[in-house]
């Protein structure tokens, strides 16, 4: 049988040509996508063989094809080829990245077991977390997106930012007609972890600055001015400031404290011996302090308080994992 297409793409690595055929295929192109992972080739090998040869370099798009082609097909994890190969063997002899070797060492059971869905977060987390922030930025869900950036790893939200040219941006610049603190909010964290992102453009290439100010999206005033600044500028301006410019000043001490304490906790859950370890004390002071109004007695009272919160987070077990809310509620119950 002679191969199609994607046995093609797949031996010259051509994974977004093969990504752009997945993206949200209706019922008939899912079906002839199943119907064209269960075909051969000459030598046998249908193409997740192919995809295992050729699969060395970890990417994004890659770690996609490969879990939605196992979607298409579980029984391919054990299909052998002419030579009596299966996915995996043709993966380990040509050293493939390790999570194309983790995905196909699962059997067809484990991967039935484990549904669509769980396979794209275990095996895509990017890709995964880039359709999550998309769905809660299109239903206005502001606050989900923040939650999710204050608890995972900078190296992840970093890459969910960049992913597709910088996606996340695009999107704000498209549904930004009504103005909302908490997506001005989003919009600074995001060029703030990625100020490249300001110099994106879209498939027309039109910067998304462009986009907003066109009369098709007719985005917020706000969002306008946040998209106009530069990655020079972001890049020299400390956070807090840029809250400051962006947000009403009557909001400032709530989104100030909450992006502080978020990068606090992150620090002392991924550097948390050396933050332990430290024997002077002033440096946890300064850095709490940034989070409150100094000189009254409240503050005071609310300093003690929260360095407390801070060093049961981490003294407990697990420290780190999962205190950021539970801080953040605290601050802004105190800032009100």
């Amino acid at each position: 049988m002679p191969s199609n297409e994607h046995h093609e793409w797949l031996k010259k690595r051509d994974w977004p040509a093969v990504r752009g055929v997945m993206v949200d295929p209706d019922q008939n192109e899912v079906d002839l996508l199943v119907r064209k992972y269960k075909e051969r080739d000459e030598h046998g090998r249908l193409p997740h063989h192919w995809m295992a040869a050729k699969a060395q370099t970890h990417t994004h798009d890659l770690a996609m094809v490969g879990v939605h082609s196992i979607c298409y097909n579980l029984q391919a994890l054990i299909t052998r080829d002419k030579e009596g190969k299966t996915p995996l063997d043709i993966a380990r002899r040509s050293e493939a990245c390790a999570e194309i070797i983790g995905l196909l060492s699962q059997t067809p059971e484990e991967a039935r077991s484990l549904g669509d869905e769980e396979m794209v977060r275990l095996y895509a987390p990017v890709y995964y977390w880039r359709i999550k922030m998309i769905d809660w930025i299109n239903s206005r869900s502001y606050a989900d997106c923040h939650k999710w950036i204050n608890e995972h790893d900078d190296e992840l939200v970093l890459e969910v930012l960049k992913f597709d040219n910088s996606g996340l941006l695009r999107k704000i610049a498209m549904i930004s007609q009504v103005y909302s603190e908490s997506l001005v909010f989003l919009a600074l964290r995001t060029i703030h972890r990625n100020p490249l992102s300001l110099k994106a453009t879209q498939s027309q290439g039109y910067t998304y600055l462009q986009m907003a100010e066109s009369t098709q999206y007719n985005a917020c005033r706000e969002i306008r001015n946040v998209l106009r600044l530069t990655p020079k500028y972001i890049s020299r301006t400390p956070f807090p400031t840029l809250l400051l410019q962006a947000l009403p000043t009557k909001h400032h001490e709530i989104y100030g404290p909450y992006n502080t304490v978020c990068q606090f906790i992150k620090h002392m859950k991924y550097d948390k011996a050396e933050l332990v370890e430290v024997e002077e004390p002033t440096l946890i002071y300064r850095m709490i302090s940034l989070v409150i109004l100094p000189g009254a007695t409240r503050e005071k009272r609310v300093l003690h308080e929260g360095m407390a919160l801070l060093n049961m987070c981490i003294q407990r077990p697990g420290a780190g994992d999962g205190p950021t809310s539970v801080v953040i509620d605290f601050l802004r119950a105190k800032c009100k």
